[in-house]
């Protein structure tokens, strides 16, 4: 997964979403559970990419002000 930009997907959503509401209602299995962890590694890893893509995007410009 390094290197790979994970896209955040509507199903990718949905299905996040989905286990939630199991998980608050009726539980979820382990294989639910580990699905679960690894659809958040993927969610998290791509909300860091976002966050490092806009941050390698700044530029700080020093203006002085001259009189």
């Amino acid at each position: 997964m390094k290197g790979a930009i994970e896209l955040i997907t509507p199903e990718l959503l949905a299905r996040i979403n989905e286990l939630a509401r199991k998980k608050r209602t009726v539980g979820l299995t382990e294989e639910e559970l580990a699905e679960q962890k690894e659809l958040y590694k993927i969610y998290l890893a791509a909300i860091r990419g976002q966050v490092t893509s806009l941050l390698e995007r700044i530029e700080f410009v020093d203006v002085e002000v001259k009189k």
